[in-house]
């Protein structure tokens, strides 16, 4: 169960970083995907801290 949360939970982060780099690329929206890659990388952050403290 570890290693499937920690791959999960780091698949989730590079994709937060991912809408970072989009959010400067894109026309429109760009605040939305900012704030989802932000929202992105605290999720990714609390897996590990809530699932994993054991």
């Amino acid at each position: 169960m570890n290693i499937v949360a920690f791959v999960v939970a780091f698949a989730i982060f590079v994709f937060g970083f991912w809408l970072f780099g989009l959010a400067f690329s894109v026309t429109s929206l760009m605040a939305p995907i900012f704030i989802g890659g932000i929202l992105c990388v605290a999720v990714a952050m609390a897996i590990p801290f809530h699932l994993l403290r054991n």
